[in-house]
């Protein structure tokens, strides 16, 4: 044998003695070393699936952290005030809720809250493991799910992007919405949109709502015993309403009451006189009629159709829509409106007031009965204001050559135009004429058909027009002798504002209805910001009104009212076989009333005469607490003393003189005689060429206005 094989041999056995002496030391290994092994590959293990888990939470974490919320939209109601401040109206879309911050909020009810829903609510992190494991062991132990472990920030979520299914699926997106909302938003940003998310029952969202409906007073004002029972609602409306059982209601304050004990919020002392306080729930009813109804639709149609508002933002958006309404006037005009239309069956009327120095809208009422009926009969442009157009009429006539005292016939006259190829031929009411000479002032004050068709076809139909315009009418008009005479239609709106301007010493205010308009946030989304123009000199728009002063004077078509008004007022009636109406003003208001019927039937005598005492018990009522004032005298008047015969300067032979207001330079320059004035008896007047400029009466006027 070789010697290589003589080393292979050799080499055999002491492999095999190798592979035995490890297999011996293997097994003489303690088995406490073996365990430790164990257990050090098994911590190796869970530790690095807790690394991993980490940074999975982490990962995850800042994922959420950089998605945006779900897009959401809490409703809410939006509201509408008068010039005062006070709400005229709500809108609501099925939600009714106000949005307030956490610090328009009681105290009480913010710590009422935390006790029963969530305790530990600025601790934990949207979810709260110890109340999760507290429900667990309670659950299981009565095999049945008796408490819940819901914070504040998941019923949030649940309530702004979920639905209510009691499936595993939405419970994790609660959770996972619950997180995230903790992270993107404060503590007091999630507890403020809580409380004005939460439902209390009967159609009310929020704590402002809620407070209103059960107390009648704002959030920021609940006491402590006010804010247990409203925080009590919550966990179930049907149940704990005060309106559905008073009792269940008192008992769950006081569970309330001890919660916020235990919770360290209140002194047991506290508590217990909580308790005992007796607590005036507001009684339950229908949401109430709008004060304004007609002039809630003007409203809305207007910021809807031109201010650019939606349906949507109006019902949901939780606007502040704030108006010029006063709601004095408004219950005034509609009660002025109820007691002249009672017992008389279909018949309507319209009122609309404006202050004349703002052009702010303060009464609107569109017809007898908002439920029976919605059409706006004050917008409405479908009916002929008769004689109340006359003084557009007149006021062109001061312009252009006539004076108060112009003197026209008044009798039966076939007129002609269109350069004599056509004719038209007015009547009188009743066919009265008196056959004589009348000047302006007799025309107005019984409103003469005669004076009135020779003036506008003197001035030109068109030049009225133009002026209409400009005072506020924009129903279509033709330059026809009928014009004149009201034969066109126009709103009770329209000729409010016209006459407001005459009020205003000639000064056009654009007719306003709204003031501003906030959203939920208090950011304007628009103020008015009414255009004014100067359309009729100031001493134009004297004259006119102290002309339209003789028509509540004795023989004037308004002096059956005469007695119910105690101030200076303007104005001019105007009837048709279906129209009355009547305008007029004083420095504070601008009012014009129709009354008629919808549909084409004729109004009685009798019911042509109501539209004077609506107007007079609006007006009179409505400026009560006002010191009466006289018209302001501006610049370019002048009065003098004129026979009403013949129109000319009065002197001692023409006892039965009146005085009359002129523009400057227009008034008469001889007297009703022969023989000149006597310097002696007549202070003022010293000669035909230098009238008198009624010093003392303009004196008078002005002490009274001051």
């Amino acid at each position: 044998m070789s010697e290589n094989e003589n080393g292979n041999e050799n080499a055999k056995p002491r492999q095999q003695t190798s592979g035995s002496q490890q297999a011996k030391m293997k097994n003489e290994v303690p088995a406490s070393m073996r365990w430790m092994r164990r257990i050090k590959k098994t911590f190796s293990f869970f530790f690095t699936c807790g690394l991993l888990l980490l940074i999975a939470t982490a990962v995850f974490l800042v994922y959420l952290r950089s998605q945006t919320l779900p897009v959401t939209k809490m409703l809410q109601t939006s509201q509408m005030y008068d010039a005062h401040g006070e709400v005229i109206d709500t809108f609501y879309s099925g939600q009714n809720r106000q949005v307030v911050p956490l610090n328009e909020i009681s105290p009480y009810l913010i710590k009422a809250t935390l006790a029963v829903e969530d305790q530990h609510f600025y601790e934990h992190f949207g979810v709260d493991l110890k109340a999760v494991a507290r429900a667990a062991i309670v659950n299981v132990q009565a095999m049945a799910k008796v408490q819940g472990a819901g914070t504040i920030t998941q019923q949030l979520a649940r309530n702004l992007y979920l639905n209510h299914d009691r499936t595993w699926t939405r419970k994790i997106k609660e959770t996972v919405y619950a997180v995230q909302m903790e992270m993107q938003l404060s503590k007091d940003e999630i507890l403020t949109d809580y409380l004005n998310q939460i439902y209390y029952g009967h159609s009310t969202y929020g704590i402002e709502t809620a407070s209103e409906l059960f107390f009648g007073k704002h959030a920021s004002e609940l006491t402590l015993a006010e804010s247990a029972m409203v925080a009590g609602v919550p966990k179930g409306p049907r149940y704990y309403s005060p309106y559905y059982d008073l009792k269940n209601a008192m008992d769950r304050q006081k569970i309330v009451l001890q919660t916020m004990v235990n919770s360290g919020f209140i002194t047991q002392s506290a508590a217990d006189a909580a308790g005992k306080e007796k607590l005036t729930i507001q009684p339950l009813s229908k949401k109430k009629p709008s004060a304004a109804p007609y002039f809630r639709d003007y409203v809305r149609n207007l910021a809807t159709e031109k201010l650019g508002i939606t349906d949507e933002q109006f019902d949901e958006g939780g606007i502040r829509v704030y108006t010029t309404l006063d709601m004095n006037a408004q219950q005034i005009a509609e009660n002025a409106v109820t007691k002249q239309l009672e017992g008389k069956t279909d018949l309507q009327a319209a009122l609309v007031a404006i202050d004349p120095r703002t052009g702010e809208i303060k009464a609107m009422v569109g017809g007898r009965d908002y439920t029976e009926n919605q059409f706006n009969r004050a917008l409405s442009n479908t009916r002929q204001p008769g004689s109340s157009f006359k003084p557009f009429v007149y006021m062109v006539a001061l312009q252009n050559g006539f004076t108060p005292v112009t003197m026209v016939k008044s009798e039966p006259t076939v007129f002609t135009y269109d350069d004599g190829r056509q004719q038209y031929t007015p009547r009188n009411f009743n066919d009265q004429y008196t056959n004589a000479n009348i000047d302006m002032r007799q025309a107005i004050s019984k409103s003469d058909n005669i004076y009135a068709v020779h003036t506008v076809l003197a001035v030109g139909p068109q030049k009225v027009i133009d002026l209409a315009r400009k005072l506020g009418v924009a129903s279509p008009m033709k330059p026809l002798p009928s014009l004149a005479l009201g034969a066109f239609p126009v709103s009770p709106l329209e000729m409010a504002s016209a006459f407001a301007s005459i009020a205003n010493q000639g000064i056009h205010r654009d007719t306003t209805a709204i003031l501003r308009i906030e959203d939920a946030n208090g950011a304007i989304l628009y103020e008015a910001k009414p255009k004014e123009e100067q359309v009729i000199p100031p001493a134009v728009a004297y004259v006119m009104t102290d002309l339209m002063e003789s028509v509540f004077e004795e023989g004037g078509t308004g002096n059956r009212v005469a007695s119910t008004i105690k101030r200076p007022i303007a104005g001019k009636t105007g009837t048709t076989d279906t129209d009355a109406w009547l305008v007029g003003f004083t420095p504070e208001l601008a009012t014009a009333v129709w009354v008629g019927y919808d549909k084409d039937r004729d109004i009685s005598t009798v019911e042509s005469h109501l539209a004077s005492p609506i107007f007079a018990d609006f007006t009179e009522q409505t400026l009560d607490a006002i010191p009466p004032k006289l018209f302001p005298i501006p610049e370019g008047v002048s009065t003098v003393y004129i026979d009403p015969v013949s129109g000319k300067l009065s002197n001692q032979d023409c006892p039965n003189s009146k005085m009359e207001a002129f523009l400057t330079g227009t008034e008469p320059t001889t007297y009703c005689t022969d023989r000149p004035s006597n310097p002696a008896t007549t202070d003022g007047q010293k000669d035909a060429g230098k009238a008198n400029t009624g010093s003392w009466w303009n004196d008078l006027k002005r002490w009274w206005n001051d």
